[in-house]
């Protein structure tokens, strides 16, 4: 019984990932100054996209069981490892391959 509010609570998740991997590319950069620190294409276009993140989950909220949200949300640990293998080459280790293995069967039995 899926319908478009779980699409946007799963639209907000991958916006939310995509955010955290920009965040994460500003942190590795170094900048002349600590106001560019904060004051960069990657910071600012990563927050944009947590601001839509969370206005995707608002709307969301509308329309999903409270009980449904924080189960789809959990998705975002998965979402970020993948992103991080696939644009920053890191590393997939024992424990985050069995933390997001977790994170599947949780929610496989949530919804069972």
């Amino acid at each position: 019984m899926m319908n478009e509010f779980y699409i946007y609570m799963l639209m907000s998740v991958v916006i939310a990932a995509f955010s955290q991997l920009l965040l994460k590319k500003a942190a590795q950069n170094h900048y002349s100054s600590m106001v560019w620190e904060y004051l960069n294409i990657w910071v600012i276009s990563g927050y944009v996209l947590m601001v839509l993140s969370t206005l995707l989950t608002v709307v969301a909220y509308k329309g999903l069981d409270y009980k449904n949200g924080p189960i789809i949300e959990s998705l975002g640990f998965v979402f970020v490892m993948i992103l991080s293998r696939t644009f920053f080459r890191e590393q997939l280790t024992k424990k985050k391959v069995i933390g997001n293995i977790f994170i599947f069967l949780g929610i496989f039995v949530f919804y069972s």
